[in-house]
């Protein structure tokens, strides 16, 4: 992809010469800063974006992505069907013994994770493109996204810079929203449309996304309200938040906070399982949630249950990863014992929790102490945990408004597409950063607006 990159890194160059025009610099700083508050466009109090400009892909570059994810998606697709018909092949998930038993709820359609976001890094220069994460519980970042691609596509300097270049905003709600209107129809055996409730706590940082997203439902009338799980009711055979009837989750809840704060019997669960009202995602997504899915995919003893294909997508794109565990295992062609191989490879590899987020319990091994690392993998041993092989983090050069003039400094990038129906790319978020986490919620980074980039 030696052209493509050279085209990405052209058009580039041209939008930072456009911001060495002070004038216009100071111009496009001020116009992200206003519309930032206008809209709300915060992760809790922080502005969601931090530079000037978005993140740019070309056309190719992006089909190739969008093959990529499409390959890698039928081999999680795969996996879940095995640990839905296998109990014994399930265990490698790690669930727990409540998990377990909300797997069995049925949650009236098909797809496991209607909404998704796979977190991967790509790089323009060789195409490589390497998956870390899958999160198919409760994707944040669709109805961001959306909003700062309408702000970028505002600014002074896009407007020059749309002189020379064309560019096309990626945008992700609409995913969102036919995936729920999918799941809804296949639930209820109609086309009616739902009542949707936006499930999760008050305090989350998040909310603001939340509002975007009830304010997109109801643009389309569609019936829409937020609530507090802690606040809403299931009585008369009903899941209701005050006077209003939800017949639709839309959790951003996670599974696991929802239980571990209200239980087995709380409203919210007791409905979903009583079938009086349709959730997405599911209960079942738990399963690929895990990150041990992604050593699942990768383990040389569950080769035989994937196609040519899929086994070439997840040798192409998804770093050796094993669940930490006294074991032998396979790593580049030779046998090792995991656990002393392991503490011996402390620089090149991750210990990541199975189910956790925002960069929680992420111990990077080439920035850990030899005690820190042996404590982490002793642990792992008790509470599930996956390692997984360190990759090489692309970077790019942003601008940011710093003392009254614009900086250009390289930040590490990651790219997030996000999936719908289980198949689908529908936009992306890239978040950015100087700290190798590149996590938002850990408190790092800036999240950016994705756009492809061709010259006229």
């Amino acid at each position: 992809m030696t052209g493509e990159a050279a085209a990405l890194r052209d058009a580039v160059a041209r939008y930072h010469d456009l911001l060495g025009d002070g004038a216009l610099a100071a111009d496009t700083h001020e116009r992200m800063e206003e519309e930032h508050r206008r809209l709300g466009l915060y992760f809790g109090d922080r502005p969601l974006c931090s530079v000037l400009r978005p993140r740019f892909l070309t056309p190719e570059q992006f089909r190739h992505i969008r093959r990529g994810v499409e390959t890698l998606m039928r081999a999680f697709h795969t996996a879940h069907e095995a640990a839905m018909a296998d109990a014994e092949f399930r265990r490698q998930f790690r669930l727990l013994d409540w998990e377990e038993e909300l797997l069995h709820a049925d949650p009236g359609f098909r797809e496991p994770s209607p909404t998704a976001r796979l977190d991967a890094f790509f790089t323009p220069e060789d195409g490589s493109l390497r998956f870390t994460e899958y999160n198919a519980e409760t994707p944040a970042g669709p109805a961001y996204m959306d909003v700062l691609s309408d702000v970028f596509m505002a600014t002074p300097a896009m407007g020059e810079f749309l002189r020379t270049h064309a560019v096309q905003p990626l945008p992700a709600q609409h995913g969102v929203l036919h995936a729920l209107l999918g799941a809804f129809r296949e639930w209820t055996g109609t086309r009616d449309l739902p009542r949707i409730g936006i499930l999760d706590w008050d305090e989350v940082p998040t909310r603001s996304e939340h509002r975007f997203f009830q304010t997109y439902f109801r643009d389309h009338g569609i019936q829409c309200e937020l609530a507090d799980p802690r606040t809403v009711e299931y009585r008369d055979g009903k899941l209701v938040s005050g006077d209003f009837h939800i017949t639709l989750i839309y959790k951003r809840v996670l599974i696991d906070e929802l239980v571990q704060r209200m239980g087995l019997e709380s409203d919210v669960v007791r409905a979903v399982r009583d079938g009086a009202v349709c959730m997405v995602n599911p209960f079942r997504c738990k399963v690929l949630y895990k990150k041990a899915s992604l050593a699942v995919l990768s383990d040389e003893r569950n080769a035989h249950l994937f196609s040519a294909g899929e086994r070439a997508a997840v040798a192409a794109h998804v770093p050796w990863t094993r669940v930490v565990e006294e074991r032998r295992t396979e790593k580049d062609g030779a046998s090792i014992d995991l656990l002393p191989w392991a503490m011996e490879n402390r620089e090149r590899l991750v210990l990541k929790p199975n189910d956790d987020y925002g960069g929680r319990g992420i111990v990077l091994g080439w920035l850990a102490s030899d005690e820190e690392w042996s404590r982490t993998l002793r642990g792992a041993l008790e509470a599930p945990y996956v390692v997984q092989e360190r990759i090489d983090l692309p970077s790019e050069p942003f601008p940011s408004w710093v003392d009254g003039g614009v900086k250009i400094t390289d930040r590490m990038v990651d790219l997030a597409p996000f999936i719908t129906g289980g198949a689908t790319v529908d936009g992306a978020l890239t978040r950015i950063a100087t700290d190798p986490l590149l996590n938002v919620t850990a408190g790092g980074g800036s999240s950016v607006a994705t756009m492809l980039v061709e010259a006229r």
